[in-house]
């Protein structure tokens, strides 16, 4: 994903695939369980990565899932990883007022993360795709191409929108700030990013924000699962596809490598990095792992 002359394929037909890095746990309140898959794919460099954490907040238990897209490098994805839920949590309004701190942290860590690169020569950006789990609230944030999609009532569907330069309301916004939008292979700002949201892309920044768009659903009994993913899952799978794969599977790390490995074989050129979150509705007391 990202800029134009990125990464490019792996031509030395080695499969990454057999080997994934995977892992999941369980919340402490048992109320949802999690399982995470990335790999490598086709690509010569690995630029994706992924956050799983489960924290205490103002005697809330809070269930924290990210999955960062880096595009130019690995210094954005990586510093968004280390930095980005740790803002969160530390916002004074985190519990009162969730969708304002989850915007307020975006930004926050976006700057953060340019005065970090002020000696850096070669621009480096990132997407972030989030979920926020306080109490009975799923918040869901997103910048850029990675995509949440949840299953509610069996139904796939999708609670975040791919940040693309040919949006129509995404190209105003862009031309509206002095930029503009072309074709070069696919829509690209300036000719050269191929997503119109992301954290740093200093050279872009008047037009590539890092504003979130937020989006809330109530963890109830129709809730059944979420799935956070990198484009390389989306590129080659749809959403109800992905959907139906993880369904039948209860364990939500098995679900994640099904994903990553589906997305291999139908030919995905990126990095797969797949986050599963499962909702237990039980009240029972588990550890995470």
């Amino acid at each position: 994903m990202g800029y134009f002359n990125s990464a490019l394929a792996n031509s030395s037909g080695v499969n990454t695939f057999d080997s994934p890095v995977c892992g999941g746990g369980l919340s402490h309140n048992g109320k949802f369980s999690y399982g995470y898959a990335s790999s490598v794919g086709k690509r010569s460099a690995m630029e994706d990565f992924y956050e799983t954490r489960i924290d205490g907040v103002d005697g809330e238990i809070v269930g924290l899932f990210g999955v960062f897209d880096g595009h130019g490098g690995v210094r954005a994805a990586e510093y968004v990883k280390q930095h980005l839920f740790s803002n969160l949590i530390n916002h004074p309004k985190f519990i009162s007022d969730t969708k304002s701190a989850i915007a307020d942290a975006y930004n926050h860590t976006d700057s953060e993360f340019l005065r970090s690169e002020s000696n850096q020569s070669r621009d480096a950006g990132s997407t972030a795709s989030t979920a926020i789990l306080v109490g009975d609230r799923l918040l869901v944030a997103n910048v850029g191409d990675s995509r949440a999609v949840i299953c509610r009532g069996g139904n796939a569907i999708a609670v975040s929108r791919d940040h693309k330069p040919d949006q129509t309301d995404e190209r105003q916004r862009i031309e509206d700030a002095g930029g503009f939008v072309m074709w070069a292979g696919t829509w690209r700002v300036g000719g050269v990013l191929a997503v119109s949201r992301a954290f740093g892309d200093r050279l872009l920044k008047q037009y590539v924000v890092a504003d979130p768009e937020i989006q809330e659903e109530v963890v109830d009994g129709s809730l059944e699962f979420l799935i956070l993913a990198s484009d390389g899952l989306w590129d080659v799978v749809s959403n109800e596809e992905a959907v139906a794969m993880v369904k039948p599977i209860d364990n939500p790390e098995q679900a994640a490598k099904s994903l990553l490995q589906e997305a291999s074989q139908r030919g995905s050129a990126d990095n797969i990095t797949c986050v599963v979150v499962r909702f237990l509705g039980s009240s029972s007391n588990v550890e995470e792992q």
